[in-house]
Parts: C-alpha cells; sequence; structure tokens
C-alpha cells in the first residue's frame, strides 16, 4: 500500500495545474502528500472504527445496521436528483437540535432544492427521522476515504454542503470542491484546545479551510483561531451561536411543569452526563440529602447507550432509582429518575427547579447550558467548559450561571440555591437578558447558505 499516498498526490498535483498553472506547486504536492498519509492511516484505522461499533452493539443493535451507509453505499435508495441538493451534516443529536431552526428556515426559503440531513451517531440518525420524518432524506456520513466519499457525492449529487460546528474531513472537502460543491462551515467554533490539535496538523488543516466557501464562527475567539489556521479573510464571518435561537418545545415544557408539579418536591436535574461524572454527581448528591432529603435526582446521561452502566451505578450506590421509561410516577422514597428516554431533554429541564449541566465536571469541555436557561431553570457548571468558553462566561458575568470546582462544591450550592428563591430568580432573568441579547444568529447564517445556493445553482 505504500505506493498509494504517491499515487494520489501526483493526482492532485496533475489536477491542480489543469486548474491553476505552474504556481505553488511545491505547496500543492505537500498537501497532497499529506492529505494521502490521512487517507492510508484512515484505511489503517477502519477495522478499528467498524469493531468499535460492533462493540458499542451490544447495548444498542443500531450500530450493527447501515455499515453500507457508512462505506457510501445506498442500496435500494433513492435520492432525487431532479432538483438541485443541499445536504446538512450534523455529527449527533445537540448539532441537530441547533440546527433545526435554520434547516426549517431553509426549506421554506428554497423550496425547489432537495434537503438530505447526515449525521454520524445513531441518536441524531433517529433525532433526524423523529423531527422531519419523511420531509428530508437522510443518510449516516460515509468515512472519510475517497471511495466512500465519492461514492456519496455520486448518489446525492449536492450542489452545497452545510457542515454543522466543526466537523472537519480532509477527503470530503477536498472532493466537494473537486465536484463544485460549495463547502460551507456554519456555527463553527475552535477551542483553545482543538486549535492546538489542528495546528499540529497545519497543512492539512490549512488545505481544507482554503477549499471552504465560507464559514461562520461563534464569536471573535472563534474567528481568530481559524485565521492562524489560515482560513482566508474573505472566507470568514462572525455570526454568533445558533444555539441562542433554539426554539423550545411547547409541549415538552409544559409537560416537564406539570411533572413538576405532580412529584411536590425539589429536583435536581444533571443533564448530558458522560462517564466518570455520575459518579462524582452521586457522591455530592450524598451530601444534599443530609440538608434536604426529599431532593429527587434527575439524571440524564448524555449518551443512551450508557444507561445501564449508570443504573449499575445506582444499584452499586444502593440508592432507589426508577427509569424514565418505564413510565412509573417516582414514589416519595424514590431517590433518582433515571433518564434513559431520547429527545427529552427539555422536558427533563421543565421537571427541575436546578440544573447541572455535565461534560464539566469531567474533562469533556461542558454540554450545553443554553438548554436549561431557555426553559428558565438556574443552571450550574463545573471547571471544564472549554465548549462553551464564551457562552459561559456571558451568563457568569450577567449573572445566569453559577461554576463549581468539585462535588463538595457542587452539594453546597444545590443546598444554598434551593433555599434562596429571589437568587433562582434572578438567575433564570439574568440567563434570559444574554439569550435575548445574543439572537439573530440563525437569520445571519441563513443568509450565507443563500449565498452559497445563488453560487451553486
Amino acid at each position: 500500500m505504500l505506493w498509494f499516498p504517491a499515487t494520489m498526490a501526483a493526482a492532485d498535483y496533475i489536477s491542480y495545474h489543469r486548474q491553476h498553472g505552474q504556481g505553488q506547486s511545491p505547496f500543492v504536492i505537500c498537501l497532497a502528500v499529506n492529505r494521502s498519509l490521512y487517507t492510508l492511516l484512515y484505511y489503517l484505522a477502519l477495522p478499528l472504527i467498524f469493531l468499535r461499533l460492533l462493540w458499542r452493539s451490544r447495548k444498542d443493535q443500531r450500530y450493527r445496521r447501515r455499515w453500507a451507509e457508512r462505506l457510501g453505499y445506498y442500496g435500494k435508495k433513492n435520492f432525487a436528483t431532479d432538483q438541485p441538493a443541499i445536504v446538512f451534516h450534523a455529527v449527533s443529536v445537540g448539532e441537530l437540535h441547533a440546527a433545526v431552526p435554520l434547516i426549517k428556515a431553509c426549506m421554506q426559503t428554497l423550496p425547489q432544492w432537495t434537503f438530505t440531513l447526515t449525521a454520524t451517531t445513531v441518536t441524531g440518525s433517529a433525532r433526524v427521522r423523529d423531527i422531519f420524518s419523511d420531509a428530508v432524506q437522510h443518510c449516516y456520513l460515509p468515512n472519510d476515504t475517497p471511495g466512500a466519499v465519492k461514492r456519496f457525492l455520486r448518489a446525492v449529487k449536492p450542489r452545497v454542503l452545510v457542515i454543522m460546528e466543526t466537523e472537519l474531513w480532509p477527503n470530503l472537502i477536498h472532493y466537494c470542491k473537486q465536484e463544485g460543491c460549495r463547502v460551507v462551515l456554519l456555527n463553527a467554533r475552535l477551542s483553545e484546545k482543538s486549535f492546538l490539535r489542528y495546528r499540529k496538523h497545519a497543512r492539512l488543516t490549512k488545505t481544507m479551510l482554503l477549499n471552504l466557501f465560507q464559514l461562520a464562527a461563534q464569536f471573535p475567539e472563534d474567528a481568530q483561531r481559524f485565521r492562524a489556521l489560515g482560513l482566508p479573510e474573505q472566507a470568514l464571518q462572525i455570526a454568533g451561536t445558533m444555539k441562542f435561537d433554539q426554539q423550545t418545545d411547547a409541549d415538552q415544557v409544559a409537560a416537564g411543569k406539570t411533572y413538576r408539579q405532580a412529584l411536590q418536591r425539589p429536583v435536581l436535574v444533571a443533564g448530558s452526563t458522560r462517564q466518570g461524572e455520575e459518579r462524582k454527581i452521586l457522591e455530592a448528591y450524598s451530601g444534599m440529602l443530609q440538608d434536604i432529603p426529599e431532593l429527587l435526582l434527575l439524571l440524564v446521561p448524555r449518551h443512551p447507550d450508557r444507561v445501564e452502566e449508570v443504573a449499575a451505578l445506582l444499584k452499586e450506590a444502593k440508592l432507589s432509582f426508577v427509569r424514565r421509561s418505564s413510565a412509573q410516577m417516582p414514589e416519595p422514597e424514590t431517590q433518582v429518575l433515571l433518564g434513559d428516554s431520547m429527545g427529552e431533554m427539555q422536558f427533563y429541564y421543565a421537571c427541575a427547579d436546578l440544573a447541572f449541566v455535565g461534560g464539566s465536571l469531567v474533562n469533556t469541555g461542558g454540554q450545553n447550558i443554553i438548554e436549561p436557561a431557555l426553559v428558565g431553570v438556574p443552571v450550574i457548571y463545573g471547571p471544564s467548559r472549554y465548549n462553551f468558553q464564551v457562552v459561559s462566561d456571558m451568563l457568569l458575568e450577567a449573572g445566569g450561571l453559577c461554576l463549581v470546582r468539585d462535588e463538595e462544591e457542587l452539594a453546597t450550592l444545590v443546598i444554598e440555591l434551593l433555599a434562596d428563591q429571589p437568587r433562582c430568580q434572578a438567575m433564570t432573568e439574568a440567563a434570559t437578558r444574554v439569550i435575548a441579547e445574543q439572537s439573530g444568529a440563525t437569520a445571519r447564517q441563513l443568509g450565507l447558505i443563500q449565498q452559497a445556493t445563488d453560487s451553486g445553482q
């Protein structure tokens, strides 16, 4: 297989000269070899990728299905190609939910276009079907190998590819550019940690950024990092984050508030928790029970395939619990409600008096803190917040967020806040003001899609 990188480099070199003449050829050769080596490593990793899917299928059989799609084979699935096509890629549930208002606005603005939504995770795929049903075409985004990407592009024939947040796939972006498909990166964020990782592969990163039609960064800090990696100024916009424009599900929120009233006891939700975090939360909860013995913990793991693992932790801690999927109402002696259902995050947050947002007591950068704030619940966050650094700074400055350093501080703060309703009310009002002030990113980024579709027709 050692011939493969050289062959790809030669092909890219010839292709470049056909389009651009004799300038900058040493740079192009470096980029081509760099992408070729990436591709070689990706091919070598493919067995591990599918072994991981197989491993995860032990808990969720959906991971065994539709493998052909991940290789760019679609069988009897026919994509409508008689109209111009636009593809939206949202890797998983969080990115999809942020993109829903934008996608719906695009469908109204561009009725003559065909819409295909891609995801990478099984949960993201399931939510596409739940939200859009048959209004859009749907498949998994293929693995980033030349063959899979080319098969995908031949099947769907997109003129515009919209990627949410920061899903940079070298072969996908390269072959889209080669086929005349405009690539737009929206709601783009780049933490300092991710920036340093991309900078280690500067040539490969720069060629991806040069092939983008447009990039809409969430905040100036994100924009500066993309500039430093080589994104041309003319391809860069600062548009804010669409997460501030997320719509509340009135039915879910109403159901959550009704559920909370029926419980007649204080509720703390720990939402989107990650591996290693639940144990810390349960330690904090045991401290809370000493002061508030009637407190119900609503524990919602980020990934549904970890529910059994979390249930085992609850049994180990000798905590009485019921699962949301059982439809059984918690009894007065029930200590934990285990959130094991998909697509009900707003219901869970609306049930609560306080929300701790996960991914922040372990070093994974934190999950979406805007979601609980949208439904009017005071928000608590841990120290790891690089995924939402700017947003959390905004909320902190306004008084709409509380930070804790560890599980001991979490226990202390929950006890304090549940005894101080005016403080909780002030937090929710402050967060609501920030959300209102920062809204509008969806409309701004819709304009960028319209530019791309105008150019792509």
